[in-house]
């Protein structure tokens, strides 16, 4: 025993060193036994080789002597923990935080992967592309390459990024795009992101903004309704502006543009055949064809309908027929009319009711000015305050009718352009102020009521409702000082 020891090389030997060995064994499938030139011999599971065809009886490699002497009498020792040791030495000698290398996706952990670049590094989610996967599965066992981006000597860590790689890259596409893209280039691209005004397209390392309103020549309500996060489709560059690195896309421009011989398709007076698809205040879009919107304005509806809004007639998804009024091509606007549909009533009125004619109604309407009175189905004459007594001061219609009275009238003037028809009501009977000179003489008793009282004297209401005015000094002989006296 003395022998053997003062042979062997034990007092030399250090733990948490890496030592020489010489392959003595390869027992059964477990073990690779291994001479340290210690007091006994180490065993390593074959686990630790990564090819064991390659480990041959009487092959030196390094090893890692954890422990000189164990509880079993042998030592610790590990190929693995060595062979990883030397990775660390040369990674520490070859690479800093920015280098480049190639590593080997080993397994998932929390938080990332871990990444053989020669000695195992981890990899945050964070880092392993531009946007962070959900499924970390695909990329175990895929080949690499990586930036080291932290490298801690102490601890022996180390932390790589993919991400980094692929956004330097795709700087360096982005650039060398912003330097060929011109307007009127088609490219293909994947759809990013979705925002409420548009979509971003990836044109391979550049990014374009496809805004909502060059998405389609029709009306869409929101992007997503045209394209998908992941989508590949073909857009045209509309702008590029390099200083600010932005390219505007546009996905209508790829496709016929519908307003092309629109007036050659829509002739002024062409009835056509549409979908209501929006509603507004001061009329109704209505869809012609894809691309194609023409306006009915509210006054437009309806020759004889008083339409306030054109929801109360109209609903959007509503089919309807139309009249082309009129169009612009630069502006991309074309009127409509649905009341050109049917023969204009007020086309008649000027002979169904001539000026002079004699007609009945019903007030249908009173306002501080005047009534008006419906002659037919939407046909409505005004009887301004001033036409509805030869005699009284009206201030308002409402002393003299009310709505629903049934009312006689003498058509006073007809506007077919303005649609006016003005009536009179006391044009229905002889003006008393005609024949006053022949009536009332200076000279005449006469006899009358009083009909109202004034400062400055009384109104005595006579025949044929006509008042006259007695003056405060013709009251009496003595000086009235208050008229009601």
């Amino acid at each position: 025993m003395e022998k053997l020891l003062a042979e062997s090389n034990f007092g030399a030997l250090k733990q948490h060193s890496v030592i020489s060995a010489t392959v003595t064994e390869i027992r059964d499938d477990k073990f690779v036994v291994v001479d340290i030139n210690g007091k006994s011999e180490g065993f390593i599971p074959q686990g630790e080789f990564p090819d064991m065809a390659e480990v041959q009886v009487g092959m030196q490699l390094e090893v890692y002597l954890e422990k000189l002497e164990n509880k079993d009498g042998t030592p610790t020792v590990s190929y693995d923990r060595a062979l990883q040791i030397r990775k660390w030495e040369i990674i520490e000698a070859t690479c800093q935080e920015g280098s480049i290398v190639q590593g080997r996706v080993k397994s998932i952990v929390k938080g990332g992967l871990i990444v053989s670049v020669g000695v195992d590094a981890f990899m945050p989610s964070s880092q392993i592309d531009v946007n962070p996967p959900k499924n970390l599965e695909q990329f175990v066992g895929q080949t690499f390459d990586f930036k080291i981006i932290k490298i801690n000597k102490e601890k022996k860590n180390l932390v790589v990024s993919r991400r980094e790689l692929i956004e330097e890259q795709r700087g360096e596409s982005r650039r060398k795009l912003l330097e060929e893209v011109k307007p009127g280039v088609i490219r293909r691209g994947v759809v990013k992101n979705i925002t409420d005004y548009g979509a971003f397209v990836d044109l391979d390392g550049l990014d374009g903004l496809l805004h909502v309103t060059d998405m389609s020549w029709g009306r869409i309500g929101h992007p997503s309704e045209v394209v998908k996060v992941g989508e590949e489709i073909t857009v045209m560059v509309v702008e590029v502006d390099r200083e600010r690195e932005r390219v505007s896309l546009g996905l209508k421009q790829t496709q016929p543009n519908p307003w092309e011989g629109i007036e050659k398709r829509y002739p002024v007076g062409q009835k056509v055949h549409g979908k209501v698809v929006n509603l507004v205040a001061y009329g109704a879009f209505v869809e012609i064809e894809g691309g194609v919107e023409g306006l009915v304005h509210v006054s437009e509806l309806s020759w004889t309908k008083r339409v306030q809004k054109p929801s109360d007639i109209l609903k959007v998804g509503q089919e309807v027929d139309a009249v082309i009024l009129n169009f612009n091509k630069e502006e991309q606007k074309i009127s409509l009319g649905i009341r050109q549909l049917e023969t204009n009533p007020w086309e008649k009125v000027r002979h169904n009711y001539p000026v002079g004619a004699r007609v009945r109604g019903k007030v249908r309407n009173l306002t501080n000015y005047g009534a008006f009175v419906e002659l037919e189905d939407g046909i409505d004459g005004m009887v301004h305050v001033s036409d509805m007594s030869w005699t009284r001061r009206i201030n308002n219609p409402a002393e003299v009718m009310k709505k629903g009275d049934d009312v006689e009238a003498i058509v006073l003037d007809v506007d077919v352009d303005q649609q006016r028809i003005s009536l009179g009501v006391k044009q229905t009977q002889t003006d008393p102020w005609s024949e006053i000179d022949r009536k009332y003489r200076i000279g005449d008793l006469v006899n009358g009521k009083v009909s109202k009282i004034a400062n400055f004297g009384a109104f005595i209401e006579l025949s044929d409702e006509i008042d006259g005015l007695v003056h405060v000094s013709q009251l009496a002989e003595q000086r009235v000082e208050n008229v009601k006296d």
